[in-house]
């Protein structure tokens, strides 16, 4: 019965914690920076202040949408294959600051 209880609770720990947002310089990390360290086709630059200004007036929701159907180059998603919106979001905030 220990054994089952220990297994369900590491079970339940890893399946949880795809649930909580990544941080956005990891996400960066992983995903973002093939393209946005460079400004590879366009991408605007991470911390490039004035690059992400015009686009963050279009409100961090339009971005959001805009990496999950993707734009110019980009392909829907970005290069993330697990991010959720919280985790675009946290990208998005770390690369533009």
């Amino acid at each position: 019965m220990k054994k089952l209880l220990a297994m369900t609770a590491v079970a339940a720990l890893t399946l949880s914690a795809n649930v909580f947002a990544q941080e956005g310089e990891a996400v960066y990390n992983k995903a973002c920076q093939v393209c946005h360290s460079m400004g590879v086709a366009g991408a605007p630059k991470s911390h490039d202040v004035a690059a992400w200004e015009p686009r963050l007036a279009k409100g961090v929701d339009a971005l959001v949408n805009s990496v999950k159907t993707g734009l110019n180059a980009m392909p829907p998603g970005g290069m993330c294959t697990d991010c959720s919106d919280e985790d675009y979001k946290n990208a998005i905030e770390f690369m533009s600051k």
